[in-house]
């Protein structure tokens, strides 16, 4: 693919995981739209991580909560971009039918058996929310809430490790500050 194609499926990429958020917000005060969290976690993994090399990763990234939090589906993604974006994300999606609870164990103890791809997204995703968390605690949110956000994205991270020092290095910093560096070693 040369570089005018791949800016042209990147710009798809982006419209259609815009149009499939169009109506979602953030849980900050600001209510920021929702299409700003998948932008951030493609900006984390292109400018700060360094993955320029990949664009079915930064694909992944742009469209890993599509079908968690919309009506889109795997197959959708497939038919739209392809076996290797559609495997990507079906690695970073949660299974909505499951409570919570489930889902939240099941990132702990899945985590390091993704596919290093899929780890970079994970990661990324992980770093983009914890630096929102930090800046502030989400409405509905107590203290309590976020710092157990903290414990558990650090037990996940634990897995996702071996895949880029640098987006770790950051995690890490932002763990160290809330006390919970130990539970991501």
């Amino acid at each position: 693919m040369d570089s005018n194609q791949a800016t042209a499926q990147l710009i798809k990429c982006i419209n259609f995981a815009a149009v499939k958020h169009k109506d979602q917000r953030r849980k900050d005060l600001e209510a920021t739209p929702y299409i700003n969290h998948p932008i951030g976690v493609a900006h984390i993994l292109t400018e700060e991580a360094k993955i320029t090399d990949d664009l079915n990763v930064i694909q992944a990234a742009l469209l890993h909560d599509t079908v968690e939090d919309t009506d889109t589906t795997i197959e959708e993604i497939r038919q739209v971009f392809g076996d290797d974006v559609a495997g990507l994300v079906a690695e970073a999606t949660d299974d909505k039918s499951l409570p919570r609870s489930e889902r939240k164990r099941l990132q702990i103890e899945t985590a390091a058996h993704h596919t290093p791809r899929a780890r970079l997204v994970k990661l990324a995703d992980k770093l983009y929310n914890l630096r929102d968390l930090k800046k502030a605690t989400p409405v509905g949110w107590s203290e309590s809430t976020a710092q157990e956000y903290f414990e558990w994205a650090a037990k996940v991270v634990k897995g996702l490790r071996g895949v880029n020092r640098y987006m770790e290095d950051q995690l890490d910093e932002l763990f160290a500050e809330r006390n919970v560096l130990h539970l991501a070693h």
